[in-house]
């Protein structure tokens, strides 16, 4: 009887651990993201990324950066969601991230794919390079993590129309994502 309960309670154990290690759906991830945003008046950045992508780590180390973090976090809400994982990863995923991630045209982009939106949900940017006169509902070529000359000229572009970011700041940042070559 003894070996009977302990199994149960193991198994219970288990099956707690696997839940509470579950990735939050992408619904609820954006929900507090909107709600930090309007409390601290700031846009979102959200970064689609994957655990295999190796831009995506170059991503996240160059706004963690001790030279850019404060820059982002003064004006911006980050956050990331997790899609393309592979077979074995898929567990890694946000549910619903995949379904955002198209709604932004980001099924025709790499990783990391980022959008910048405002505290009601409003689309003001995105990763995307596109031809003069092309609008937001068209896709172009995607940034991924900023590098060359051209993604950084247009990454810091979207971070002036999106923020009161300085032009001494967008240099700083500039400088530290032309870093990533």
């Amino acid at each position: 009887m003894k070996k009977i309960i302990a199994l149960t309670l193991f198994i219970m154990f288990l099956g707690h651990q696997t839940k509470a290690q579950t990735p939050a759906a992408a619904d609820e991830v954006m929900k507090a993201a909107f709600i930090k945003a309007k409390k601290e008046n700031k846009n979102i950045i959200v970064i689609f990324h994957a655990s295999w992508c190796g831009w995506c780590k170059k991503m996240d180390a160059s706004i963690n950066d001790k030279s850019c973090k404060k820059m982002f976090t003064s004006h911006y809400v980050i956050t990331h969601l997790t899609v393309d994982e592979s077979a074995e990863n898929k567990k890694l995923e946000n549910p619903g991230a995949d379904e955002l991630k198209i709604k932004y045209h980001g099924d025709q982009a790499g990783l990391p794919f980022f959008i910048v939106l405002n505290a009601k949900g409003a689309l003001l940017g995105d990763s995307f390079i596109r031809k003069e006169g092309q609008g937001l509902d068209t896709p172009g070529d995607n940034i991924g993590c900023p590098a060359a000359d051209e993604e950084v000229a247009a990454f810091c572009e979207l971070l002036k129309k999106t923020s009161s970011l300085k032009e001494d700041e967008l240099k700083i940042i500039a400088t530290r994502f032309k870093k990533n070559q």
